[in-house]
């Protein structure tokens, strides 16, 4: 008996001393953040050498400065077996932060099923190591909310992480977020086998034109053979929705298997996304990583991207409402990221009616992409992309181009001058609000290891791509590079060695230079 007593008391201290260091390390992160309690600052360690590498003058990040008040999850009931909803145990954390101002709402180790969690200003949501956060599959746990997707105004299911006009928050923590994505995804037969298929469609759905609609028939609307209830595919959420937030700081967690894009900050300001991994299946439908939309001054940092989409994408609105936006995605800055699968490893595009400026793209990793570098637009959409940088990316087995500019984006070229529903002989259409812009884009030390095509640049005949340098680069593919409508296009020190074909055509191409 003794023994067993001695056992317990040691067990019960072990685990109180477990949680008074955390609560510490959880202080210390507070103290070294800020200068003044209650003030925002920039986080020194982020200021260098991120900041002093930008070949632009990058303003500082301001950062989070989190209150030092904590609470655990637990304290509200919450039960972290995987099947207790946790739903009122998160929203009652965030009411008792909020009444005392903010902290930190700590989600120890355990499986924690729940609805979407509504941030208020100033709390840390730190999940610890073990603690897999588990958003439930009730379509009708998700409230409707009007949001921008896609770059437009649409009705959506509020994102399993929401924030809306709130600022001084944060994720942190080496645990992980788990959306759920199956549930709600539609899924393309011909990306599968056919026993994946098999095993995929024998779930509750319905099959219709080679494509499976997860749980038609579970919501309140009926779905039939012909005729699916297509909710949970247009009205599904993205993981994670930040709008109109300032002062956000994503660190250290997994996030993963999202029903739409995984993370969508919205004109969002000073927002640092450190040591992350966003990880989605590869044949997910819009499975896009991280989709950064009319933001400013942000750090991507040290982060990894394994998608089914576009990893790293810069975006600003789509078409008339975006430009009415008016609000650029600029003055960014990414570095040290790996990205794995993915459409595209760094993306701006389509939807950037906005804008786009001072993007800052370092020492990058792209490992069996579909493209590297990929920038997309078409007419209609406007938007003027420049000062963008990129430098010192590492690409290796790219199943397309290495580098692709097209702005004829699911729109394709007729006799190079008219859109897909015109003849050749139609009039190049005139230079309006509508259409849009890239200039001065500087490329620095790229290597591909890899690839089917080098390089691929498509320009508007009214608006070619203009003022490109590349510089001390590697392209090694089975096709070289074609290049049409370009002005004032620099290769210096550019290496393209291809196995198939001519090494470079050009074609409406004015101002080439090759050093």
């Amino acid at each position: 008996m003794y023994l067993y007593i001695c056992s317990k008391l040691t067990h019960s201290f072990s685990h109180i001393m477990n949680r008074y260091l955390s609560l510490l390390t959880l202080l210390a992160v507070g103290l070294v953040a800020c200068q003044n309690q209650g003030e925002p600052s920039s986080l020194a360690p982020y200021v260098k050498p991120q900041y002093a590498a930008a070949p632009f003058d990058m303003p500082n990040v301001a950062t989070v400065n989190i209150p030092s008040y904590s609470v655990l999850l637990t304290d509200f009931g919450a039960k972290g077996d995987g099947g207790s909803l946790c739903t009122e145990a998160f929203a009652a954390a965030m009411k008792a932060l909020d009444e005392k101002g903010g902290g930190h709402l700590i989600v120890p180790s355990g499986i924690w099923l729940t609805g979407p969690i509504q941030f208020v200003s100033n709390v840390d949501l730190h999940v610890e190591q073990g603690a897999l956060v588990l958003f439930t599959t009730d379509f009708d746990a998700y409230p409707d909310v009007t949001t921008i997707y896609e770059g437009n105004t649409a009705t959506k299911k509020m994102a399993p992480l929401y924030a809306y006009e709130v600022n001084n928050i944060a994720i942190t923590g080496p645990g992980s977020f788990d959306g759920q994505g199956q549930a709600w995804r539609p899924s393309k037969k011909g990306k599968f086998t056919s026993s994946q298929w098999n095993e995929l469609t024998s779930g509750s759905g319905i099959e219709m034109n080679s494509i499976w609609y997860p749980n038609a028939k579970e919501d309140a609307e009926k779905g039939e053979a012909d005729k699916p209830d297509m909710r949970r595919v247009t009205q599904r959420p993205v993981l994670l929705e930040f709008t109109r937030c300032n002062r956000v700081l994503l660190k250290d967690a997994t996030f993963s298997n999202s029903p739409a894009w995984n993370i969508h900050p919205l004109m969002c300001e000073d927002l640092i996304i450190d040591h992350v991994t966003i990880r989605n299946p590869w044949f997910a439908q819009n499975g896009d990583g991280l989709d950064l939309e009319s933001c400013n001054r942000v750090l991507i940092l040290n982060s990894i991207f394994d998608v089914g989409d576009d990893a790293i994408c810069i975006k600003s609105g789509k078409d008339a409402e975006g430009r009415s936006w008016k609000r650029p995605c600029q003055n960014v800055i990414i570095d040290g990221c790996t990205v794995l699968h993915g459409h595209g490893g760094f993306v701006i595009g389509s939807e950037m009616s906005s804008g786009a400026n001072n993007i800052y793209v370092h020492n990058c990793l792209f490992n069996g992409t579909d493209t590297g570098l990929r920038m997309k637009s078409t007419r209609g959409r406007g938007g003027v992309i420049e000062n963008i940088y990129i430098d010192q990316i590492n690409m290796v087995a790219i199943s397309g181009d290495a580098f692709t500019f097209d702005l004829y984006y699911s729109n394709k070229p007729v006799g190079g001058k008219a859109d897909k529903d015109s003849s050749a002989e139609d009039a190049v259409p005139p230079v309006t609000e509508e259409t849009p812009c890239f200039r001065n884009l500087y490329i620095s030390n790229v290597i591909c290891q890899g690839a089917k095509r080098a390089i691929w640049f498509n320009g508007l005949p009214e608006m070619p791509l203009e003022n490109l340098q590349m510089r001390n680069s590697l392209f090694v593919a089975d096709k070289g590079c074609e290049m049409h409508y370009a002005k004032d296009i620099t290769f210096e020190n550019v290496k393209i060695q291809n196995s198939k074909g001519e090494r470079i055509i050009a074609a409406d191409v004015t101002g080439f230079v090759e050093k």
